[in-house]
């Protein structure tokens, strides 16, 4: 019998990921997405595709109840942090009440949530480094705060309901499919200045920390955490530094551009890394990509991508 999965944030970078992940298994993928963040071209055709917010409880309600899923992923967010700060009400609306709106609809449909949180923005400045889940959160941003908050209303649910509900708190992932656009994203944003030969801006001079894992070890614990009460970090409790990811980068491109070094920006954390431990006793997930390998082969995807993107758009200027 083939089972239904509901995806929300499908036409994303980590969703289009998990949504192959879930059709190479031979299940039903409904994919939520409105497009804002998202590329319609990355989602599997073999998936049903529904365009709308997920702010919107009516269309919403409808998608799911139709759909009558056996779990359901949610990536959809806002996940900018500097439009946080800028607007934290659209900040709330979208990653605090739609999530709620979400868990209401799963509810009724006794499907197990998986939640993909964020690990670096939760956590904050003060944190123990690597950062178990029983530290206290402390954002320093408003998309910190919002993910803190949905956070708490799954947990609520999951008591009152009695699902299985699990969030994720990723570290920073990377892979192809991730888009150069905007400011999050530091290994596409880095590639593709590479790829075209400029120099790129580096943050905080190149000093901050992160841990950066690659999209198929997160698809992997999303698709392990399924059915699973509880808060995983989904890391590999290595910590990078900022310049370090730019040097692997420009090896990888064959570049001796040296990038600008600028100051950090408001709601950015100095260092950030996470204790995957809980997760690889719970949930039996290690990170199993290496972060130069992963590096590496991160950017010479992305090349063909880069690639692929200008071709059509010569094609279309012709």
């Amino acid at each position: 019998m083939t089972d239904t999965f509901v995806v929300t944030g499908g036409a994303g970078f980590i969703g289009s990921h998990l949504v192959d992940a879930l059709l190479a298994e031979g299940n039903r993928v409904v994919v939520i997405d409105d497009l804002s963040s998202g590329d319609e071209r990355r989602i599997n055709p073999a998936a049903e595709f529904e365009l709308f917010d997920i702010d919107d409880p009516e269309r919403l309600d409808s998608v799911v109840d139709k759909a009558s899923p056996r779990a359901i992923y949610h990536l959809a967010a806002q996940s900018s942090i500097t439009k946080s700060v800028k607007d934290p009400r659209r900040d709330c609306d979208v990653n605090v009440r739609g999530t709620l709106q979400l868990l209401e609809a799963a509810r009724r449909c006794a499907a197990p949530l998986v939640f993909t949180s964020s690990a670096g923005v939760l956590y904050g400045n003060l944190a123990p480094l690597p950062t178990p889940e029983r530290f206290v959160p402390s954002p320093i941003a408003p998309y910190g705060a919002s993910k803190w908050a949905a956070e708490a209303y799954i947990d609520t649910w999951a008591n009152s309901s009695r699902l299985p509900h699990a969030v994720l708190r990723l570290a920073n992932v990377y892979g192809r499919r991730q888009s150069p656009a905007g400011e999050v994203g530091v290994v596409a944003i880095f590639s593709y200045s590479l790829w075209r030969g400029e120099r790129p801006r580096m943050y905080g001079h190149g000093k901050p920390t992160r841990d950066y894992i690659h999209v198929a070890d997160v698809v992997e614990a999303m698709i392990r955490a399924t059915g699973v009460r509880g808060t995983f970090n989904v890391a590999t409790g290595f910590e990078t530094s900022v310049e370090d990811v730019y040097s692997t980068l420009a090896g990888a491109a064959g570049s001796s551009i040296e990038p600008e070094l600028l100051p950090l920006r408001d709601g950015e954390l100095r260092r950030s890394c996470v204790d995957p431990s809980h997760a690889e006793r719970t949930l039996g997930f290690r990170a199993r990509v290496g972060v130069k390998d992963g590096l590496r082969r991160t950017y010479r995807e992305l090349v063909e991508e880069f690639e692929a993107e200008a071709s059509r758009e010569s094609a279309t200027t012709r």
